[in-house]
């Protein structure tokens, strides 16, 4: 292992770490104090290289800069700015999904599902941050993959990956399905 390998997989790790002790431990962790008094860890992927990517944004759909509105979970609606669609290869199968823009604090964000959802990965899909290179390039690490608080537990409102971001691809990187759902009450 190549001495950056090993640095990306220690940040990779301390973040997993950090994000456990939340969970466990604080006000503001999305589990029940019940959960979290059982919790021990997330469930992950084991890191995957391939799917570290520095990519390019392609912002030259006509529908690029478009506002669009994405319902949640509670039945809400959000709005979002189709910043582009990058695309990769997950599973040896070719991937195009949109990155969208928050109206609110102007960052990249990636809703998707993909085929792990309902089995491996939350059914209704997960979330990826991304952050932009000095070079204009997105770093789209799916190692950091995760659910929404609604994974957790009732009382949030996440919003539904748009259909052009459910993919028949694999990713099989970042946060897998939260197992204690015992005391989640559905109507």
């Amino acid at each position: 292992m190549s001495t950056t390998d090993a640095t990306t997989q220690n940040r990779l790790e301390s973040f997993r770490a950090r994000k456990d002790e939340f969970f466990k431990a604080e006000p503001g962790s999305p589990l029940t104090p019940e959960q979290q008094e059982r919790f021990t860890a997330l469930a992950y992927f084991p890191e995957n290289p391939a799917l570290a990517l520095e990519v390019p944004l392609d912002g030259s759909g006509d529908d690029c800069g478009e506002v669009l509105t994405i319902g949640t979970t509670d039945g809400q609606a959000k709005q979002f700015e189709r910043a582009g669609r990058i695309q990769f290869e997950a599973a040896g199968q070719p991937v195009t999904l949109t990155v969208f823009k928050e109206q609110s604090r102007g960052r990249y964000y990636l809703p998707f599902r993909d085929a792990t959802a309902g089995t491996d990965t939350y059914a209704v899909g997960r979330y990826l941050d991304i952050r932009t290179r000095p070079n204009g390039n997105l770093l789209v690490d799916f190692n950091y993959a995760y659910n929404p608080y609604c994974a957790y537990g009732d009382g949030w409102s996440c919003p539904i990956p748009p259909r052009e971001n459910v993919v028949k691809a694999r990713i099989e990187a970042g946060e897998k399905l939260f197992a204690d759902r015992a005391d989640l009450v559905h109507e």
